[in-house]
């Protein structure tokens, strides 16, 4: 089987990693990338559409695939616009859910996080809640919601205090088990090979903790 895939974020920490197993995937023979900027990772599977990816729904006709995969995020100190930081980790989101519907794809996995609400008070949490929500009111029949905790790795930039906390929390993790499992650490590639293997091999389950996301991520399927 053959399959095309659209990426959403790719440039990104986790989108990367997942662009990297997407190529080594022989299932997949093509890869629609959506970027504001170019990856500059040479393959003959990948097709970038080099767009405002804020205006995602101007593209529905090339916006064609058999899955979309969504890795898009800001934080609120690169993006310090509150109106601005809902239309990227709400709009786009939502956008590429939209797209997908109308143009009968069966498979959508995004990336959202721990606590995302959208009934909380805090503005990321609620953002993210309502992302949440409004993918799947899209009813697409299979829809995959990853809830990371704090994500490891190393970024192109640099971030003060999401740095201080990796390194508590690297300290920290080894201790964590139970129910605390969930708020342990994770590292981006963890994500990137569950978002790829839930949409190889699908399950009855819509929204996933941290802690499944690993166990999914470690398991042989």
């Amino acid at each position: 089987m053959s399959k095309t895939a659209i990426l959403l974020g790719a440039t990104g920490l986790t989108g990367s990693l997942l662009l990297q197993k997407l190529i080594e995937d022989t299932t997949y023979t093509k890869i629609k990338l959506f970027s504001r900027s170019a990856t500059k990772i040479k393959s003959d599977k990948i097709q970038e559409h080099i767009i405002d990816v804020l205006q995602l729904e101007n593209y529905k006709e090339d916006f064609t695939a058999d899955e979309v995969f969504c890795c898009i995020g800001t934080t609120a100190a690169k993006t310090k616009d509150s109106s601005k930081y809902k239309q990227i980790d709400y709009g786009i989101p939502v956008a590429a859910a939209k797209l997908a519907k109308e143009n009968n794809m069966d498979t959508f996995v995004v990336m959202s996080s721990m606590g995302a609400d959208a009934a909380s008070s805090v503005f990321y949490s609620k953002t993210k809640g309502e992302m949440e929500r409004d993918v799947l009111n899209q009813k697409i029949k299979n829809t995959y919601i990853l809830r990371p905790s704090l994500i490891g790795g190393n970024r192109n930039e640099f971030r003060l205090g999401e740095n201080i906390g990796k390194g508590f929390m690297s300290l920290m993790n080894p201790f964590m088990k139970g129910g605390l499992e969930k708020y342990k650490m994770i590292h981006p590639e963890k994500i990137a090979s569950c978002m790829q293997k839930l949409a190889n091999n699908h399950k009855n389950q819509s929204v996933f903790s941290s802690d499944e996301i690993e166990k999914i991520a470690n398991s042989k399927k």
